[in-house]
């Protein structure tokens, strides 16, 4: 029988770097490090979760080869000084006791050397700076940019690299790359991309030189070629050497092309890489390219560029970016690549390479693609995972078993009341789990429909309680006298938002929906409350859909919504946060003319900031018009009227219109049973809206107490 994802789990080779699998955990910025630039507890546990998780490398991103000097973020882990060693080696003992091997990626930042632009310290740089403009800040909310480090730039100077600063450059990668060979590493890859030093000789964007290390592909990858020598000479014959090159830079003008990459990493090869890693670059100023080349949205968006660098070079290539693991497999088994490195999948589970060795990859944590990881650190924090709250905090105790069992009562089966019971189960306390309704999902179950990443972690989360020892209660209300009768000992209120905290005059016209009238259309839930103001043949299908389960299966709704969707042609969404912009993404792509109107200047709200650039990107494309800062609204039977932020009366004509805003906490149930005595917890939704991180996040943190 052929064995699933052998090409992924067999051995492999980088140089003298023998691999127990072929899954690497890719190069990132985490910034787990401490301030002056050393790994402590918090990095080592990291890094050491991640070997136990059964991958093959784990590679410690962006280690600064001149700390201060060329540093990029907070948090950046260094090996500019032997004090820096002591950390890196404890690292690296922790990975390799669990079987894995790792690596240090040696980095300059150069152009994106933020940390040097906010201390007041040049930017290196192959040359002057073009300036660009773009949209890029503008997708920051007010409050968001109070903390963002783009925001507190001031008067960016720049040093033009003289030959003694290249050759200076160069020796910090060699005396880097001696220090990890005493910290007892067995690899390191050279950062070449993403605009950072190399990457910005590499680039005729950005490398206007007219020396020997600029003009020709072979000029502008001199630097690089003598970097990749210098660091073979101070690791040693022992340690692997490879390095991650930009192979397209998307919609910089003059930038990097395949063609250019291709040369690069035959040089690369020539002058003793082990490996070449496959990256892009984009236009730094355009906010929706930030997950369109390098961190995709898009998946498999750089495979093609990897195999054609597969076909240029005899050494190893590794290759990324959204790439599902049977994609990956494939990939591998075609000679079209030989390492997949993963990096949101890994944060959102660790545990993933060992799962699937185990023939279980549905027991896979899925990564739901929504850039919390990434836009952390835009906001100058550390990394973190929207759907593992226990990523960036491993050395923390989240699943011991409990010293007192209890019977706990989990009142609401959304993501909130469901990853609460499963880990209340994990723990070894006896769980029930109540939801009013015939079928497990909450709000994540129509979220799901709207965004169909959202759809893995709702199938997850419904496994895991199946496999877990809770009783679920399906169909069945929650009420104080059930909850004394089966004896519980602590409850937990997961009931979600209250939906009906915004009224627009004209809201009550048969065409006006709310969330809970949406939810209860696509979803057919008779359990929610709901006007259910369509016409009898709208109802009579959501009916028809919810007896035959249809309507309990996102992926079949997306589908069929597709033919046919009792909405008009022109739908206005009042409410510009994270439901009404991914709502209008679902009904654009389903042939509606959308507007969205909302008083907040700026929308986007719950989304994070490199996904909120791309989901407003394409609604622009789409055609969806907005109208921030409108208010005074109101409805008639045809149209919505709106006063614009420059005081003009508008309207806009409107076969439905939703009502997208007016969630907040809910904790009117859990005061019904204050009154009668218990003292509830309260998780998700119904504390306050917070989206999926919000559910995971507090569901894990009262779990871990209680």
């Amino acid at each position: 029988m052929t064995v699933q994802f052998e090409h992924l789990l067999s051995p492999g080779r980088i140089g003298p770097m023998a691999l127990r699998n072929r899954m690497l955990l890719t190069a990132m910025g985490t910034g787990l490090a401490e301030d002056d630039g050393t790994c402590g507890a918090r990095a080592l546990a990291f890094n050491r979760r991640q070997a136990e998780g059964g991958i093959g490398l784990v590679t410690l991103g962006v280690v600064g080869v001149g700390w201060p000097i060329g540093s990029n973020m907070k948090g950046q882990p260094a090996l500019s000084e032997d004090r820096h060693i002591a950390g890196i080696a404890a690292m690296a003992q922790a990975v390799q006791q669990h079987g894995a091997r790792f690596a240090v990626q040696l980095h300059f930042g150069g152009l994106v050397g933020m940390e040097d632009m906010l201390a007041g310290r040049p930017a290196w740089t192959p040359s002057l700076p073009k300036t660009v403009d773009g949209d890029m800040l503008d997708g920051f909310l007010a409050e968001e940019a109070a903390t963002t480090p783009f925001f507190q730039l001031r008067d960016v100077r720049y040093k033009v690299m003289t030959r003694d600063d290249i050759a200076d450059l160069v020796e910090m990668f060699r005396a880097a790359a001696n220090r990890a060979r005493r910290a007892g590493v067995d690899g390191i890859e050279i950062h070449g991309g993403h605009g950072y030093i190399i990457s910005s000789f590499l680039s005729p964007a950005t490398n206007k030189r007219d020396d020997d290390y600029g003009g020709s592909v072979a000029n502008r990858a001199r630097l690089l070629v003598e970097i990749i020598k210098a660091v073979r000479d101070g690791a040693g014959p022992d340690i692997a050497v490879w390095c991650k090159i930009d192979t397209e830079e998307y919609e910089r003008e003059g930038g990097i092309r395949i063609e250019h990459a291709l040369e690069t990493a035959r040089l690369a090869e020539a002058a003793g890489a082990h490996a070449i890693t496959v990256t892009a670059n984009h236009e730094g100023s355009r906010g929706a390219l930030h997950s369109g080349s390098h961190t995709p949205q898009a998946p498999g968006l750089n495979l093609p560029k990897a195999a054609a660098i597969k076909r240029a070079v005899s050494i190893p290539v590794i290759f990324s970016g959204r790439v599902e693991l049977e994609l990956a497999d494939a990939t591998i088994a075609r000679g079209e690549g030989d390492f997949l490195g993963m990096g949101r999948k890994l944060l959102a589970d660790p545990s993933l390479p060992a799962k699937i060795a185990k023939r279980d990859p549905s027991a896979i944590l899925p990564c739901v693609y929504c850039y919390t990881c990434i836009s952390s650190i835009y906001y100058g924090g550390s990394v973190r995972c929207a759907v593992n709250p226990e990523t960036a905090f491993e050395d923390e105790d989240w699943l011991s078993p409990a010293s007192i069992t209890r019977h706990v009562a989990v009142i609401g089966g959304g993501p909130a009341g469901m990853e609460t019971a499963r880990r209340l189960a994990l723990r070894g306390h006896c769980v029930t789990l109540f939801e009013r309704s015939r079928i497990l999902g909450g709000t994540l179950r129509f979220a799901s429909i709207a965004y169909d990443a959202n759809e893995r972690l709702l199938d997850w989360l419904v496994r895991e309680i199946g496999q877990s020892n809770v009783d679920v209660r399906l169909g069945e209300e929650a009420t104080p006298e059930l909850l004394r009768s089966i004896a519980a000992d602590a409850v937990v209120v997961a009931t979600g938002a209250r939906r009906d905290l915004f009224a627009v005059p004209g809201d009550d016209h048969d065409h006006v929906l709310n969330g809970d009238d949406l939810r209860r259309l696509m979803m057919g839930d008779k359990a929610l409350p709901g006007r259910a103001k369509l016409g009898w043949a709208s109802r009579a299908l959501a009916k028809a859909g919810a007896l035959t389960g249809t309507t309990s299966r996102p992926a079949l709704v997306r589908e069929s919504t597709r033919s046919w969707m009792p909405l008009g042609k022109q739908i206005v969404i009042i409410g510009g946060d994270l439901v009404g912009l991914e709502l209008a993404e679902f009904l654009v792509h389903r042939g509606r003319q959308v507007t969205i109107l909302d008083d907040t200047p700026k929308f986007g709200r719950g989304l994070q900031i490199v996904r909120r650039w791309r989901v407003l990107d394409n609604l622009r494309q789409a055609g969806v018009h907005f109208e921030p800062g409108a208010n005074d609204f109101a409805i008639e039977k045809t149209a919505v009227h709106a006063t614009r932020s420059d005081g003009q009366r508008i309207r806009f004509p409107a076969d439905h219109v939703v009502l997208a805003r007016g969630a907040g906490a809910d904790i009117r149930f859990a005061e019904t049973l204050r009154a009668a005595g218990f003292a509830p917890y309260v998780v998700g939704d119904a504390a306050g809206v917070s989206y999926i991180e919000g559910a995971m996040r507090s569901a894990a943190e009262l779990a871990r107490t209680l």
